[in-house]
């Protein structure tokens, strides 16, 4: 069934039609989640272009929106998209400026009369704040994921190395009930620690070591993203210290994370335990990110954002300490915003743990 919560936008006058080609976009407006498939909305219906792969998916999945084969219909997409404007007399195609390549705007505008209308977060807006259904999803995504970092807990010892650890940690989330479609989770340790993405390596962990958890899952195609940092056997004086302040940037943005107030209050809040100490060169602006079908979704928290936030929507929080050469601490949760405050469907304690 094609989502309802997008109609309003036609009022704005825009265009007739919006042409969606971003994957997550595509599946919040009509529910396919297969690949190599866009999506044209109108105010009276929406069109899913994609090839024969998915025609049978797309069948079962979305069975009140026009399927459109583009093989059978021009040859390519692109022409697909021009020959349903022609057939139906729109005149003007909203499209999503920062996702449409060269390429394709070429061969679009080539293919049609219609005015073509750049537009940025049309979808990315509304898919913001959650409804009932998507709340229980990217719970359940959580509790996945909190499940499988007590099993991961299990393996990490001296001599294993990250690559192995990586893989079952996405192993044990796919086991605990998550989508078997895992995104790319970082599992590093000791001096790896501070790079802020970094890549899981043939690294084997040793005495001592900070070990950085930064994954998640998809329930439902909805996400979960979490980081823990933990050490391998017993925390040295230093590595308490950064953690402490670590857990207090965390808990001090939690408090203020509620509607009302901003992304930029929560940035001031994060900075408040490290303002004056020598460790605030050390930490990263960007402390969090709206997140649902994409892990990277409005809103984003930096300094100065004057994004208010609003009852059910869910971000996570993530300020973070990286000092080059020696190693970092995250600790990430998963907020959502109630009527008065959040509920973190992260259960996983901020204390540190030692294994």
């Amino acid at each position: 069934m094609l989502n309802e919560r997008i109609l309003p936008w036609f009022k704005t006058g825009k265009a007739d039609v919006i042409f969606l080609t971003k994957q997550p976009n595509v599946r919040w407006t009509t529910g396919f989640q297969g690949a190599d498939s866009c999506a044209l909305i109108t105010a009276n219906g929406g069109y899913l272009i994609t090839d024969p792969r998915y025609t049978e998916q797309a069948e079962l999945e979305c069975p009140d929106v026009n399927l459109v084969n583009w093989r059978e219909k021009g040859g390519s997409m692109m022409k697909a998209v021009a020959g349903i404007l022609k057939e139906q007399g729109l005149k003007s195609l909203a499209f999503e400026e920062d996702a449409l390549s060269y390429q394709r705007y070429s061969e679009l505008k080539a293919a049609t009369d219609a005015e073509l209308v750049p537009t940025l977060d049309v979808v990315e807006t509304l898919r913001a704040i959650k409804t009932p259904e998507e709340i229980r999803y990217l719970r359940a995504a959580c509790d996945i994921s909190c499940r499988a970092f007590w099993r991961i807990l299990e393996d990490i010892r001296v001599g294993v190395t990250e690559k192995e650890l990586a893989a079952k940690l996405s192993a044990y989330m796919v086991l605990e009930g998550a989508d078997t479609q895992p995104y790319g989770n970082i599992l590093i340790s000791g001096p790896n620690t501070s790079l802020l993405h970094g890549i899981p390596s043939e690294r084997a962990l040793q005495y001592g070591d900070f070990v950085l958890m930064d994954y998640g899952c998809q329930f439902h195609g909805y996400m979960s993203d979490m980081t823990r940092t933990v050490v391998v056997g017993k925390a040295d004086e230093k590595q308490r210290e950064v953690y402490e302040l670590e857990k207090r940037m965390v808990e001090d943005s939690i408090a203020v994370m509620k509607p009302g107030n901003t992304a930029g209050d929560v940035y001031e809040a994060s900075i408040r335990a490290i303002k004056d100490t020598e460790y605030m060169q050390y930490h990263y602006s960007g402390i969090g990110h709206g997140i649902g079908l994409f892990v990277h979704e409005q809103p984003f928290m930096r300094p100065k954002s004057d994004y208010v936030f609003q009852k059910n929507l869910v971000t996570t929080i993530e300020p973070g300490l990286y000092i080059p050469g020696w190693g970092g601490v995250r600790i990430e949760d998963q907020i959502l915003f109630t009527e008065n405050g959040n509920e973190n469907l992260i259960s996983v304690p901020h204390d540190l743990i030692e294994v």
